[in-house]
């Protein structure tokens, strides 16, 4: 059994005239930005991962002044 409808829709949305009413109150808008477009420097950003490489650098330079100077 086919679920989805083979020919062209009744009435595009556009030409109904609730779309054609919110079309002219609408202001234009810009296009969204795409979610992949922020790149590395908004995830480095971001608190809680900056507080958890700041507990795994500090807990590296413990390790390596440990072994510096210790052993």
């Amino acid at each position: 059994m086919l679920d989805t409808s083979q020919g062209e829709p009744t009435a595009p949305v556009s030409e109904t005239p609730i779309a054609r009413a919110a079309a002219a109150l609408a202001p234009e808008a810009s296009p969204p930005v795409a979610a992949e477009g922020r790149g590395c420097l908004f995830a480095l950003s971001q608190p809680p991962l900056m507080i958890f490489l700041a507990v795994v650098g500090t807990l590296l330079l413990l390790a390596a002044l440990h072994d510096l100077y210790l052993l």
